[in-house]
């Protein structure tokens, strides 16, 4: 079933870390940027045998979409022996540009793309802050920071 963006629909991170964890097919795809990578952290998937696959949906400062995103993310896959009908898990701060993600991966004949809808850190809290409220951190899935 697609949602209405066109791609297989939004899971919570909890969700896509069950996903994650039950089919050895299933990647995540981090779309944020290598200084969210280095600063904010990363999700930590060592527990559970894998790694995410880092590929920026855009660059900072943001000048649009990486034009090299969908071969990037296609080369890994097939470095992983993945099809095109491998569950794939994309993930940014909170949801926005995995959702572009998964959309644009859709269009390029993924079937199985689903947005992490409440991101790395999720919204903001009534302080201005993320990271508490939801998302992978606030849920308290495994993740590590350099």
């Amino acid at each position: 079933m697609r949602s209405e963006g066109g791609y297989a629909g939004n899971v919570t991170s909890q969700e896509a870390f069950t996903e994650l964890s039950g089919d050895e097919t299933s990647v995540l795809v981090d779309v944020r940027t290598q200084a969210e990578w280095a600063f904010v952290g990363l999700p930590d998937l060592r527990p559970i045998g894998k790694e995410p696959m880092l590929v920026e949906w855009q660059s900072f400062p943001p000048s649009g979409p990486n034009p090299e995103f969908g071969a990037a993310v296609s080369d890994l896959l097939a470095k992983k022996g993945l099809d095109r009908s491998a569950p794939i898990y994309f993930l940014c701060r909170s949801g926005a540009r995995s959702q572009a993600a998964a959309i644009a991966l859709t269009q390029a004949g993924y079937t199985n793309c689903f947005n992490i809808s409440d991101g790395f850190e999720g919204p903001l809290d009534a302080d201005g802050h993320r990271g508490t409220r939801s998302g992978w951190k606030a849920d308290g899935l495994p993740w590590t920071q350099s």
